[in-house]
């Protein structure tokens, strides 16, 4: 059989880990800024959450916006929203990059309180809204994992598993039916072969389940 591995050179990139939104608040010479951060899989859900801060939050004067996608940060785009050009979405966009993120939609939400900030005063404050939601972003790293299964007895199949993790495999889930089948996530076939002769006296047969996107906590 063939050792499957996945192959040089191949990117990881961080990302939110999901769930709820992330959101900062900064204020500003009496101006209001709220970053809102989602995690997005593509640009349509990225322009959703513009949509939905715009529905909520109508009675604010700017709604500034940029989002990154790709596993090397490849779709870019931003919207300043009537702000000067550059002073907006390009310096939230500049610290999304900077912390080498992907998969990300930022929109920083701003209530004018009656000061001009000036170009350099706008830009660091929609950059800062975004870095201060960061801070309380948890993050993931989206790595590609060779995946493969196991079939197990069902009496056996809480052993193997605890042993696998203990192992250093990552174990994405458990299928019951006939017998239980675990799922695993490894750099190459051979280590959950490895892994899986070691804690089944080399009963385990692992099939190949192809190559997949998987969160590697950091």
């Amino acid at each position: 059989m063939a050792k499957r591995v996945v192959g040089p050179g191949v990117p990881s990139y961080l990302t939110l880990a999901g769930g709820d939104d992330v959101v900062g608040m900064l204020e500003v010479k009496r101006s209001k800024f709220m970053a809102v951060l989602r995690r997005v899989e593509d640009e349509a859900a990225a322009r959703e959450l513009l949509a939905e801060l715009r529905r909520e939050h109508r009675d604010a004067r700017h709604h500034c916006s940029a989002f990154i996608l790709g596993s090397r940060g490849e779709t870019t785009r931003t919207n300043d929203d009537s702000e000067p050009s550059g002073t907006a979405g390009a310096p939230m966009l500049d610290v999304l990059q900077g912390a080498e993120l992907s998969d990300v939609a930022a929109v920083v939400v701003r209530w004018f309180g009656g000061t001009l900030l000036g170009a350099g005063g706008l830009a660091r404050a929609y950059g800062d809204a975004v870095t201060v939601a960061l801070q309380s972003a948890s993050l993931v790293r989206r790595e590609q994992r060779v995946l493969s299964r196991v079939a197990l007895p069902h009496a056996e199949a809480g052993r193997v598993e605890a042993e696998l993790r203990n192992r250093g495999i990552e174990v994405l889930g458990t299928e019951y039916g006939a017998q239980a089948t675990l799922t695993m996530a490894t750099e190459d076939l051979a280590e959950a072969q490895a892994a899986v002769a070691a804690a089944t006296a080399g009963a385990g047969v692992v099939e190949d389940a192809g190559v997949q996107w998987v969160d590697v906590r950091v």
